[in-house]
């Protein structure tokens, strides 16, 4: 079990990166392009929810 740990742990991030990567861009446009930005943190909290989902079930 230990060493699975690392391998799930670099699945999630390489799932997610798209999500983590929209999200630091969405709060660092937010003051600058709040209609832009808004449209971003929609997509990663989108994304994050879909990716939990099928992430979720491969890992089962």
């Amino acid at each position: 079990m230990n060493e699975l740990l690392p391998t799930i742990i670099i699945i999630y991030l390489v799932c997610h990166s798209p999500a983590i990567i929209m999200l630091t861009l969405g709060l660092n446009r937010l003051k600058t392009r709040p209609e832009n930005a808004k449209k971003l943190l929609i997509a990663a909290g989108i994304y994050f929810l879909i990716g939990g989902g099928i992430c979720g079930a491969l890992l089962t």
